[in-house]
């Protein structure tokens, strides 16, 4: 029996299709011969770490991971690359905890590593003792963010629930700014009303019927005041709001600091399960201790975020504006209590936005 070349015609397109098959084969041998004798670069994969953030910190890693990177490279001689996952916090460990194979957590509360913790059983319940400070190189409390010259007057948390005021905030239930906003709002309130927690319970519902809307994160709260227009005041961190009138200037937003607010860490956590599949335990944990470097603490200050080492911190105190500082264990009795009582099914803000519809 013949082959199909061998009844073709001499001029058949086959055999020259069946002289360019050879021809390269031929190449393609060559080429990996070219490999084995150092002729061609063999390329080598390179370590990728996952570090899953909070939804305002884009700008903040966008120049912390270049300044590790040279970090790692210079101490190990290893090129590496890292990779960011952003969202609203609480939104972002339940994606953890579902299956994204985050290296690192950088979030901005405890209770949303706590459930990594607790839940997910991808990481240590004693996070928080492994690094300096509970594990948070840095804060960031909450501020308003108001039109040039303050059309509404806007001067303390008294104002946001004045009919006709509106306000915007990210949703306490995924956002780690929408919840600091609440609880900062309930601490003052308390305060206010010599610990009458009906009182403040009812404060808070009449601010947060004056949001019109609840975006899931912290980035879509700011494009919402911001670029749409929408809002008289934003509720958000001290780093997005000055980071928002650096960018879009200052002759459309200003910052109002309110006689009280509430100090919001930001922790950070090496997610032990995930780092030991991918081998990048010992990566992880040196990415976070460069967090807590002068290096990283002078792009912490620059990112308007507070840095926690002292010398830097002093270095720069005179670019922070000086507030009257709570915290969730001193008001709140910590972050544990706070999810149960304020933000789990049914809890009090579940009861605030029912009592507003």
């Amino acid at each position: 029996m013949r082959t199909r070349h061998e009844t073709c015609a001499p001029s058949c397109s086959c055999r020259e299709g069946a002289r360019s098959f050879s021809l390269g084969k031929t190449f393609a041998l060559w080429g990996f011969i070219a490999v084995i004798m150092g002729l061609a670069p063999i390329s080598q994969a390179e370590t990728v770490l996952l570090n899953v953030s909070f939804d305002v910190s884009r700008k903040l890693f966008q120049e912390i991971n270049p300044a590790f990177v040279a970090h790692w490279k210079a101490q190990s001689g290893e090129q590496i690359e890292i990779k960011q996952s952003h969202g609203g916090s609480s939104k972002q460990a339940r994606a953890v905890i579902d299956g994204l194979k985050a290296d690192v957590v950088t979030l901005n509360q405890a209770t949303d590593i706590n459930s990594i913790a607790e839940r997910g059983k991808l990481l240590p319940q004693n996070w928080q003792s492994l690094l300096p400070n509970n594990s948070a190189p840095y804060s960031s409390p909450i501020l308003f963010l108001v039109r040039k010259g303050n059309p509404k007057g806007i001067k303390d948390w008294d104002d946001l629930v004045k009919p006709g005021i509106s306000v915007v905030v990210p949703n306490p239930k995924t956002s780690g700014n929408g919840r600091y906003s609440y609880l900062a709002a309930y601490a003052y309130a308390l305060k206010a009303f010599s610990q009458d927690e009906a009182k403040a319970k009812d404060f808070v519902r009449k601010l947060f019927k004056n949001v019109p809307v609840l975006d899931t994160g912290g980035r879509g709260a700011t494009t919402t005041f911001a670029e749409r227009a929408i809002g008289d005041v934003l509720l958000t961190f001290e780093a997005e709001i000055f980071l928002t009138i650096r960018e879009l200037g200052a002759d459309k937003f200003e910052a109002v600091s309110p006689s009280q607010s509430i100090e919001a860490e930001m922790p950070v956590a090496v997610v032990q399960k995930v780092a030991s599949q991918h081998k990048t335990e010992k990566l992880a944990r040196s990415y976070l201790e460069f967090l807590y470097t002068e290096e990283a603490q002078e792009i912490i200050a620059k990112n308007h975020y507070r840095p926690r080492a002292g010398t830097v911190a002093a270095k720069h105190a005179g670019q922070f504006p000086k507030l009257n500082l709570v915290t969730v264990d001193e008001i709140f009795g910590g972050w544990a209590k706070v999810q149960k009582v304020h933000f789990a099914e049914g809890g009090v803000f579940d009861q605030i936005q029912s009592a507003n519809r």
